[in-house]
């Protein structure tokens, strides 16, 4: 299946879009990214598990089952430098665990970027229900926001999962 992020994160049409292509392996969720790619600073450190990744130039994935008291959801986030984050989380905005290790790999080519990761079952939700992707890149008052399903509200907050599309896309 393929999601498109091709908004800004409030609705309004994007100068760019990003693609993620989504399928099943035996044991992984296997999202490819194609993306352009703004030469952002890489984070610190060497690429893997990586917190605070939303601050630099990076692609996420959310994925949800809400249908119980608190929402169960995955957060998957993946930079073009081979860094990457992968929470779970129970409740809006409550970790449960991160710095999950995923087989993650980026290339840089030009002005474009690609990667491939494989998120392994058991860290994402036992069925999935609904489900947003997002790109963030620029550095200050340049910093950018899009989504793939708008998320109305003063500012960018990509936890509003209320509107999040259903699952499948």
């Amino acid at each position: 299946m393929e999601i498109d992020i091709d908004s800004t994160w409030d609705g309004l049409p994007a100068d760019e879009r990003v693609s993620l292509w989504l399928f099943w392996d035996a044991d992984a969720l296997v999202i490819e990214v194609t993306a352009p790619y703004f030469g952002d600073p890489s984070p610190p450190g060497t690429p893997g598990p990586t917190d605070g990744l939303w601050d630099y130039e990076v692609v996420e994935i959310f994925l949800v089952n809400d249908e119980g008291p608190r929402p169960v959801y995955t957060e998957v986030e993946l930079s073009p430098h081979g860094h990457h984050l992968v929470l779970k989380l129970k409740g809006v905005r409550k970790p449960i665990s991160s710095k999950h290790a995923i087989e993650w790999s980026a290339a840089i080519d030009g002005n474009r970027w690609t990667g491939t990761a494989l998120v392994p079952m058991d860290l994402l939700p036992e069925e999935i229900t609904h489900y947003n992707a997002y790109a963030i890149h620029g550095i200050g008052e340049e910093r950018t926001y899009l989504a793939a399903h708008p998320v109305p509200g003063e500012s960018p907050d990509f936890h509003r999962l209320t509107h999040f599309a259903e699952w499948p896309p």
